[in-house]
């Protein structure tokens, strides 16, 4: 039972160590979460994105995006654009008269909703930087037997973190109902956003 059970503990508690941080991903699913749009539809293709990576990684491809430094150039360069052009949104937000409430109309559709969680899931190098290169490599020191109870664990990190993140918003919602609270999260978006996309160009191009 231990062989099974400390594979699935190890793959747990190292995802949850590194997706527990302030990033792109981690900031619009509480933005969407405060807002209740979309929110189970965000958090079933967060974690399932995760887990789809955290599997290719300890698959071996891991191994692969380390060898082509063309596709980490490449992810880099999307990645600072979407984070840029997102960044300079949420800043622009944060400084109109009629900044978002909690009981505002505007919002965004399912398709669009998706389209912006799989750009920040998919154009962010981190991401690959832990779901595929560092717990591709934890995982795949194991037993080929106990690699998918170590990805059932990481990827159940995965969705209890992102459901609590878009599900637990909504205690926040008493605080964002006041207009100055929503500026304060975009200007908190707008930078981090802004700050994310400079440090993979700094890199990419460094």
């Amino acid at each position: 039972m231990d062989e099974v059970v400390t594979p699935f503990v190890t793959g747990f508690l190292a995802s949850s160590a590194l997706i527990v941080a302030i990033g792109a991903q981690n900031l619009f699913v509480l933005r969407q979460g405060l807002r209740r749009e979309h929110v189970g539809a965000i958090v079933l293709f967060c974690g399932t994105a995760d887990a789809l990576l955290m599997s290719a990684g300890v698959g071996g491809v891991g191994a692969l995006l380390g060898a082509v430094p063309v596709l980490k150039l490449a992810l880099a360069l999307g990645g600072a654009g979407f984070l840029g052009w997102y960044g300079v949104g949420a800043l622009r937000r944060m400084a109109a008269p009629g900044a978002m409430n909690v009981t505002g109309n505007e919002g965004v559709t399912l398709p669009r909703a998706l389209a912006a969680t799989a750009a920040f899931t998919f154009l962010n190098p981190h991401v690959y930087l832990d779901t595929v290169l560092l717990l591709g490599t934890l995982g795949g020191a194991l037993a080929p037997a106990l690699r998918p109870v170590f990805v059932a664990g990481a990827a159940m990190a995965s969705f209890v973190w992102f459901a609590g993140l878009g599900y637990g918003a909504r205690l926040l919602r008493p605080v964002f109902a006041k207009p100055q609270a929503w500026r304060v999260l975009d200007a908190l978006v707008g930078t981090v956003m802004l700050s994310l996309a400079a440090s993979l160009l700094w890199r990419a191009l460094g």
